[in-house]
């Protein structure tokens, strides 16, 4: 089941988003950066966006989140933007990373937006397989971030909405 995020799961999604974060991450971020990864703080981190009205999806496993979406406007004029999806590793394989990003697509493109996009770890070769088979593409630019100590490569993945098809080179943008 998916459905909007509530305060009372910030305490649960930040346990959710840490524990995958030091699944996923073992090896590429320092193992002293992810064991000190601070539930409280990403409690209230989470009960901040819920309360402020910021779309936080959720996928629930038998009354325990599952997974979670955090979605919005892209700094890019005109895009959503996918800023987090995590599921928990216990879970992967079960469906709920399609449930969410079908339903994070849904919103989008509820909220207007024709294109979304993306950005993940280039070295997350997991996640990015997922988006692909999910029909993103790899987008031309990157950034490099430095996060606990190391730099590291995001690349950026994008997809046209449902519903929403780009101008064909034929025929200009905006016209019928």
């Amino acid at each position: 089941m998916i459905r909007p995020a509530r305060v009372s799961d910030a305490a649960e999604l930040a346990s959710l988003h840490i524990a995958t974060w030091q699944h996923t991450y073992r090896g590429i971020f320092p193992e002293d950066f992810l064991a000190g990864l601070d539930v409280e703080m990403r409690t209230s981190w989470f009960a901040r966006r819920i309360e402020s009205g910021s779309i936080l999806l959720v996928a629930e496993d038998d009354g325990d989140l599952a997974g979670f979406a955090f979605l919005g406007e892209s700094v890019d004029e005109n895009w959503g933007e996918v800023f987090a999806i995590y599921v928990h590793p216990q879970v992967w394989g079960n469906g709920y990373g399609f449930e969410l990003l079908s339903a994070a697509e849904v919103e989008m493109t509820s909220a207007g937006f024709e294109r979304a996009l993306l950005w993940v770890l280039e070295s997350n070769t997991r996640a990015r397989s997922f988006y692909e088979r999910q029909d993103w593409t790899l987008g031309k630019p990157l950034r490099i971030e430095e996060i606990g100590g190391v730099q590291v490569t995001e690349v950026r993945y994008e997809r046209v909405l449902q519903g929403h098809r780009p101008p064909s080179p034929s025929r200009p943008a905006g016209s019928p």
